[in-house]
């Protein structure tokens, strides 16, 4: 169907096998295509808190696996950071979203629009988020824009509300999404994505919950938030919260993101590799 943000229209979860994105080889709108690619490759394309600390960009996570491109979140900032890497917004298959914050989805407005406009996107684009995302973006999208959640894309968008401990399929991956605490007015989510033949959990924004544990479970790598070094907060992680349950978390190789000030000025004498804008990971 032709894109549009009316929650009318938009049903739940991408099923239509003609409405995923055919590779194998092609040209992307003009991009080159990934699929001769064999790692799967894990890029941060924004890897600060809501404030821009440090000079980071927002939250944007780019997984490229042979056979479909993914963005975890797409923080406000995440077209600008796209354009600063040299990612083509086209390229992008599916965008996940862990909740609905400005730092994790106040990109997508500008995102669709873009690729409407600019970017003149044709293929098929899936945007995956917990349940609310349908009413939320066509509400920030009428906030930003006034009008552009009626318009008519040129190309089909689908928006998909995800099931907690559910698994869903979206062309060439699957994501479990796994809820956490965070209040942002709706569940929040970390997610468990499988592509590529390889996993790669990301916490979203959360307090210590249980729920990562089964998440990171046999993950080859497991992004984390860690908003603070050792004062505990409502609805985020600290570093020491984070230290005292390593044990539970069964990734083979963890990387902290969402650093604040307090985190960022330690950032060189931790035990835990962190990230930062552009920071790249081939599994």
């Amino acid at each position: 169907m032709q894109g549009k943000i009316d929650p009318k229209i938009l049903g739940a979860g991408n099923r239509d096998p003609a409405l995923r994105p055919a590779i194998n080889g092609a040209a992307i709108n003009g991009t080159e295509a990934y699929s001769t690619m064999t790692p799967v490759r894990v890029q941060f394309l924004g890897s600060g808190d809501a404030f821009g600390s440090g000079g980071r960009f927002q939250t944007c996570i780019l997984v490229t696996a042979p056979d479909t491109r993914l963005i975890m979140d797409c923080g406000a900032s995440s077209l600008i950071a796209m354009r600063q890497f040299g990612v083509e917004p086209n390229s992008i298959d599916t965008v996940l979203i862990t909740h609905l914050h400005g730092d994790h989805f106040g990109g997508l407005p500008f995102f669709i629009l873009d690729a409407h406009f600019m970017s003149r996107r044709t293929k098929p684009l899936t945007v995956a988020g917990p349940p609310g995302t349908i009413d939320r973006l066509a509400q920030a999208m009428e906030v930003l824009y006034p009008g552009s959640s009626q318009i008519k894309l040129r190309f089909s968008l689908e928006i998909s509300e995800l099931e907690p401990e559910t698994s869903a399929h979206f062309g060439g991956m699957s994501v479990i999404p796994y809820t956490v605490k965070h209040s942002c007015g709706c569940p929040p989510y970390a997610l468990r994505v499988t592509c590529g033949g390889k996993t790669v959990t990301y916490s979203g924004d959360t307090e210590w919950t249980d729920n990562l544990i089964p998440a990171s479970d046999g993950a080859d790598l497991m992004i984390v938030e860690c908003t603070q070094f050792d004062k505990p907060v409502s609805f985020h992680l600290d570093y020491l919260t984070l230290q005292a349950h390593k044990d539970q978390l069964h990734a083979a190789r963890i990387v902290l993101t969402h650093m604040g000030p307090d985190m960022l000025a330690r950032v060189e004498d931790l035990d835990w590799e962190a990230a930062h804008d552009g920071k790249v990971i081939e599994l």
